[in-house]
């Protein structure tokens, strides 16, 4: 990681910004830089993520998960579309302005981090220390995808996250089954009843409150999604299944985005290896993510959370339950300049409009801008509905890693041009950082 933060900063010299620095963290580092050359002008921030999932597992790539390597117009690789490619276009596009003008339309600031995929836990309190260093007038940042990959998509509103683990301990050391099956409680089987009640049989999450704050839509933006958004039967033909679950009532892309969820990530507990075992494990653990939408807050979804859990847990085990990421979500206004100047941006270059889409996944910094630097994030993605983000084989065409970076530049420019239309000119400020040890 420090390899590649201090790679990532390297790119940034080449490409003609100021003032770059390799920041230290608790673990890893942000990578910054800047070009404050159009005093009065607007300040974008540009936003991007170095870090990527977990390759596993290995033998499901086609292709060596960190070769980087080219077939068939696409680069093949873990984080080729999420989200080093996606970066890189913002990085060339300042490049090819720099190199080709001498300056860019609008002043920039790049802020890359390296813990995006485990929820940017140190970035949270840095936006915090440093928001008079960061000031700008919108951020924008390349990590979400397209309807296709010839249709753009503006993304405005996203979900929060909540990731918990539940532990569930029984006696203090693994027990043959034979001796102790039926007169002890299996921590592994009382972790599967706490599990099969968070849902009842409609689909709906079980625990008391959950709903309360989860804010209602209006007929017409009901009716926008369904217009403008993938069918049930294009949302399940992506997923590789035939048959639908969740909430009844609602489509599933409303239930991919205006409605939460929960999913069960992982469960682990006794013996997983090849073969019979007869053994009652001590132990059992099980990953929960909740996936949160507006007005829900992840504190008292927690807080409920710890809530039911107390009331349903068997009183044969113990249970605790750990946090692991707290999100908010995330509603950018379409009206705002900057939107609209992404929005310009891909009809130069794609040749039609974007669509307004919502996504069901979750950005932690987009509703921490929004908090701490009270700015909005453009949210425009490159990224095909086929590049598999978190799975194995992901790749990135080169088409539209190069129109990424034709549409990074026009985005620049028509947002330049907002200055007249009343976006806010601030000062470009040089920053002084305020970094905890490494």
């Amino acid at each position: 990681m420090q390899r590649c933060g201090n790679w990532l900063a390297g790119q940034l010299r080449l490409a003609g910004l100021n003032r770059v620095r390799v920041l230290p963290t608790p673990r890893h580092p942000i990578v910054y830089g800047e070009w404050l050359g159009v005093p009065g002008r607007p300040t974008v921030l540009v936003y991007g993520h170095y870090d990527v999932q977990p390759a596993e597992p290995l033998r499901n790539w086609k292709h060596p998960p960190f070769g980087a390597e080219i077939h068939d117009g696409f680069l093949h690789g873990r984080g080729a579309s999420d989200d080093k490619g996606q970066l890189f276009a913002h990085v060339k596009a300042m490049e090819s302005l720099l190199q080709s003008t001498g300056r860019l339309p609008v002043n920039v600031k790049c802020l890359f981090e390296g813990e995006e995929e485990i929820g940017s836990p140190n970035l949270m309190p840095f936006l915090k220390r440093n928001r008079r260093a960061l000031k700008a007038d919108a951020a924008v940042m390349s990590d979400t995808r397209m309807l296709s990959p010839d249709r753009p998509a503006l993304t405005y509103s996203l979900r929060g996250q909540l990731a918990v683990e539940l532990e569930v301990k029984g006696p203090h050391h693994d027990l043959h089954s034979g001796n102790f099956g039926g007169a002890v409680h299996d921590p592994l089987q009382a972790l599967c009843e706490i599990v099969a009640q968070l849902h009842d049989r409609d689909g709906h999450i079980a625990i008391p409150g959950f709903y309360d704050r989860v804010r209602h839509w209006s007929e017409a933006e009901h009716q926008y999604l369904a217009r403008t958004g993938p069918s049930d039967a294009a949302i399940l033909h992506e997923a590789g299944t035939a048959t639908a679950w969740g909430e009844r009532g609602h489509s599933l892309y409303e239930r991919l985005t205006l409605r939460p969820s929960l999913s069960v990530t992982g469960i682990h507990g006794g013996h997983a290896g090849a073969g019979p075992k007869g053994v009652i494990p001590s132990q059992a653990r099980v990953k929960l993510s909740f996936r949160l939408v507006p007005d829900q807050q992840p504190e008292e979804i927690e807080r409920l959370f710890r809530r039911f859990v107390s009331k349903v847990v068997p009183r044969t085990v113990q249970v605790a339950v750990r946090t692991q990421i707290h999100s908010r979500p995330a509603l950018v206004d379409r009206r705002h300049p900057a939107m609209r100047a992404a929005a310009r941006a891909y009809r130069r270059v794609f040749g039609r409009a974007p669509v307004w889409v919502r996504s069901g996944g979750t950005i932690p910094v987009v509703s921490e801008f929004q908090r701490v630097l009270g700015i909005p994030t453009v949210l425009m993605g490159f990224a095909s509905p086929g590049d598999s983000l978190h799975g194995p084989n992901e790749k990135f065409s080169l088409k539209n890693y190069k129109r990424g970076i034709l549409t990074a530049i026009a985005f620049l420019e028509e947002f330049a041009r907002s200055s007249g239309r009343g976006v806010a000119r601030r000062k470009a400020s040089v920053p002084g950082f305020q970094t905890p040890g490494p």
